[in-house]
Order: C-alpha cells, then sequence, then structure tokens
C-alpha cells in the first residue's frame, strides 16, 4: 500500500469518505475503477486518486455512482448525515 505524499486538497468533500468506505469493503482502486466503468463512469487510476486525496472536482454522476457501488448514500458520502462510533461508516445502511 502505498501512502499519500501529498496533503489533502480542499477540491471535493467526498475524497476522504470514498476511500474509507472503499477500504472498509476490502476493496482496492482498480476494482472501483472497474465498478465505476461498469456504471458508465470512464476514469483513470490517477484521476480516481486525486479524487480520493480531494484534489479534483467531483461530477455528480461520479458522485451517484460512487454512493451505489460503495452502498452509502450521497448525504454520507458529503458528510451530511450522522457517522457511526468509530467515524468510518453509517451506523445503518443507508441505500
Amino acid at each position: 500500500m502505498r501512502l499519500r505524499k501529498r496533503a489533502l486538497g480542499d477540491r471535493n468533500l467526498v475524497g476522504a469518505r470514498v476511500e474509507t468506505a472503499r477500504k472498509h469493503l476490502g476493496m482496492k482502486q482498480k476494482d472501483l475503477l472497474a465498478q465505476l466503468q461498469v456504471k458508465g463512469v470512464d476514469i483513470n487510476a490517477s484521476a480516481l486518486s486525486k479524487l480520493e486525496g480531494q484534489v479534483r472536482y467531483v461530477t455528480d454522476v461520479e458522485l451517484n455512482a460512487l454512493a451505489d457501488i460503495l452502498n452509502v448514500s450521497v448525504d454520507w458520502l458529503l458528510g451530511r448525515t450522522e457517522e457511526s462510533e468509530n467515524n468510518s461508516l453509517p451506523r445503518y445502511p443507508l441505500r
């Protein structure tokens, strides 16, 4: 596992939560990329890394697909809903 070289950016609110949910599911970035492509969202590994690092903007289409794939709500990705006790995922599945 590579460590992030750059500090988190400020281009999106969801990147850190996307990474948290992905890792919670035991999913690698390449697995998430494959599932995004199945949903019609064509981004490359660099773009996903930048999204998770919050140095890239996220489109509404990407946000919707990420919520579906990671089995969380868009509101959770945006930080608008309550977190679990360990501050990683919602207490209850939101989707």
